[in-house]
């Protein structure tokens, strides 16, 4: 009987999974509708519908640290839900829903105007502000419905297991309090919900109000979820309601920004669209203490992945550093302290490999989920080298540098001793967990790596993103050898290991058909995976792909069935998988398009680098000036506006830092050997672009460029 071979699909066939009640992550649009509005702080946030409500069995609710706390919160007035006017966040932690009742008995509509105020820092914070507009009195009970189920995030991204025998309610009519316990298996969250008013009563978990309003009389309530402590919790905003809505409090994160590089253009789309990733990179960060000291890092994107991630972490600090090299120190400091330290099957760990994941839910609490951390993932050890040396570019920090020297030998041998599973000079995955990812490259879906054919390649895989990534990884290692490490020796190895890998790669991995590309991939019988995809984009941005062909690899990227007019798809219109709504099978990613920008740019080519970021900021306009992790891969010319991704996160970490790349990319800004260069290329839809202290070396910088003239000088 001929064995069953492991593919990305199967990745550990024989092996079971743990048994839980969850499925496959949904693949439609969320129930809450495409107007739906998130207020988050760090790794808590509240997500609901136009109205404000999360209707019992949504993918919506509060979720805190990775455990939803509160899974319903529906608003009714007489029985009726109410009308949504307007409703829109006014920061990332804050939102306002304008409201009125529908046609209701005794009620006609229009009669009430409906206030929700809400807010995340230290807690939830909600308001209810409700105002008569009828002549005469008016009476009308008000109900807030809550549940609360405790779901694990995996969890409510796929299906919800029934915990209701272990949920226990204490709610205290007397305190106008709800208060929902679970505990099982060592893991126990608690939920309460207070009211500054009295209730007429508790029916079941729904707090009453039985309200009598005269003419233009007003009545209000405020409601408080205390959130539990953990790690990763923001340094919270706190005040009343109003203060914090109208910004009369003192805002930790106004105070972050401020010090953040400041942008302007004649391009009111890129001076919005860079303004709004400023904000939102404040909202995703999280703070972490690691050995005594406080650090900063960006979380992965909302709503699934708030958290610590490897390779979404990494590519966003890069992209961010000319805004300041906070991030990037925090997410190297974080990720070091956290490296592989032995071999563990379940979660993929092995000796000096940088993490995939982190989660603090239940399932990954009690051993269901290996996330404690999870380090399936081979692109991210070989990314931490290139933050390492691209944060000492931007700071001269020889001290972190000197400080992460053991982290990054141990990344090295990770790379060719683990990495390279086979001997044969490539980087290689395949998981060994039964919980484990079959692609664990940043194309990391089940078909994200597939033949031109359809056929889904066995494992493992040496895709050619991770080529790349090592061998730029080991030039960047052997510039700081020579620097800041001291050890020419190293230096010297590291330079002739990325020689060998760029003759190879460049041998194995090049297809002349269909004029001349890179494979995806090579499978695990080292035949070549023959998929056009965007991973090309990475090899120029890597460096590993000779002068001659370039030309080639920017026809391919360039061409109509690669590029959607919105950017370059993930796959080509032209392969058997395409799929225009496909994760990884013909989606525009920002991020991948902004590392294939820096590429291009690196090797040229500045007109169609321009040509991708208009499209990308046109794309932002679109989206309130803010790119969402993936845009269906629809042509521009047939749809004429950009579609998302159906279950795209947004703000998503690394397509908020793409705008900074794309900028990056038309200023040609680098830092070298301690000082700022620049190459502007801007295209006349851009006109002037003007950044203003931007950090560098310990010192603030401005920066002033039209066309192909600008200035750098030293401001602070």
């Amino acid at each position: 009987m001929t064995a069953v071979r492991a593919t990305p699909v199967d990745p550990t066939p024989g092996l079971v999974a743990t048994a839980w009640e969850g499925g496959d992550q949904r693949a439609l649009p969320p129930e809450l509708g495409p107007d739906s509005l998130a207020v988050l702080s760090g790794p808590t946030f509240m997500y609901a519908d136009r109205c404000g409500d999360v209707p019992p069995g949504s993918i919506g609710g509060l979720v805190h640290l990775d455990t939803r706390l509160v899974s319903e919160w529906v608003l009714t007035v007489n029985g009726g839900r109410l009308l949504a006017l307007r409703s829109e966040t006014v920061q990332h932690y804050s939102a306002q829903y304008v409201l009125t009742n529908p046609e209701l008995p005794d009620l006609p509509t229009n009669s009430l105007g409906v206030r929700r105020l809400r807010y995340v820092g230290d807690g939830f914070h909600e308001r209810f502000t409700i105002a008569s507009f009828r002549p005469e009195p008016v009476r009308f009970e008000l109900r807030l419905a809550v549940s609360a189920d405790f779901a694990d995030l995996f969890e409510v991204k796929s299906g919800v297991r029934d915990r209701s025998a272990q949920i226990t309610r204490d709610h205290q009519p007397d305190r106008p309090e709800l208060c929902f316990s679970y505990a099982a298996d060592g893991f126990a969250a608690e939920t309460r919900v207070r009211s500054s008013m009295p209730v007429a009563r508790i029916d079941g978990d729904e707090l009453v109000w039985e309200i009598e309003l005269s003419p233009r009389e007003e009545w209000e309530v405020d409601l408080h979820v205390p959130l539990p402590p953990g790690m990763g919790v923001v340094e919270p905003v706190r005040g009343d309601i109003a203060d914090v809505i109208h910004q009369r409090v003192d805002d930790p994160v106004r105070r972050w920004t401020t010090d953040r590089a400041l942008l302007t253009s004649d391009n009111e789309t890129l001076t919005r669209t860079v303004r709004k990733s400023r904000d939102d990179l404040a909202a995703l960060r999280l703070e972490l203490e690691v050995k005594g000291q406080r650090i900063v890092l960006p979380g992965a994107g909302l709503p699934w992945f708030l958290t610590v991630f490897g390779r979404d972490t990494l590519i966003t600090a890069y992209q961010t550093l000319g805004a300041g090299p906070m991030l990037a120190q925090g997410a190297l400091l974080a990720l070091a302290r956290l490296q592989g330290r032995r071999c563990d099957d379940f979660t993929d760990e092995e000796p000096g490999k940088i993490l995939h994941e982190v989660r603090s839910g239940e399932l990954t609490r009690t051993g269901v989920k290996p996330y404690t951390p999870n380090y399936g993932t081979a692109d991210a050890t070989q990314l931490w080298l290139i933050l390492l040396s691209e944060y000492w570019r931007w700071s001269r920090d020889d001290e972190t540098v000197r400080l992460l020297r053991d982290n990054a030998i141990a990344a090295l041998h990770w790379i060719d001793d683990y990495g390279d599973r086979d001997g044969d000079g490539y980087v290689e995955y395949a998981t060994r967990s039964p919980e484990g990812l079959g692609n664990q490259c940043w194309r990391d879906s089940p078909d994200g790596v597939c033949f031109a054919d359809g056929r889904i390649p066995v494992l493992p895989l040496a895709t050619s993103d991770l080529q790349g990534y090592t061998y730029d990884a080991k030039l960047r290692l052997a510039e700081l050898a020579e620097g800041p490490l001291a050890d020419p020796a190293l230096a010297e190895r590291l330079r002739a290991d990325a020689a060998r890998l760029f003759e190879r790669f460049n041998r194995d991995y090049w297809i002349n058909e269909r004029g001349g590309y890179y494979a995806v991939a090579l499978d695990g019988d080292k035949n070549p995976v023959d998929a056009k995809t965007s991973n090309m984009g990475h090899l120029l941005w890597s460096g590993i792909v000779p002068a001659e062909r370039a030309e080639a690899v920017v026809r391919q990227l360039m061409s109509d069935d690669m590029f959607s007019g919105w950017g370059i798809r993930t796959m080509s219109s032209e392969e058997r998988l395409y799929n225009a709504l496909g994760y990884h099978l013909g989606t525009v990613w920002p991020h991948d398009n902004s590392l294939a920008v820096l590429g291009l740019a690196r090797y040229g080519y500045r007109d169609e680098a321009n040509r991708i970021s208009l499209a990308l900021l046109d794309a932002a306009g679109h989206f309130d000036y803010r790119l969402p992790e993936a845009i269906s891969g629809f042509p521009r010319q047939r749809l004429l506006f950009p579609v998302p991704y159906p279950t795209a996160c947004s703000p998503q970490a690394w397509a908020t830092g793409a705008p900074l790349a794309l900028t990056r990319a038309m200023l040609g800004l680098e830092p070298m050997d301690g000082r700022l260069t620049i190459d502007p290329h801007i295209p006349p839809e851009v006109g002037r672009i003007r950044v203003d202290r931007l950090r560098a070396f310990g010192h603030s910088w401005d920066v002033e460029a039209v066309g192909d003239a600008g200035y750098v000088r030293l401001s602070g």
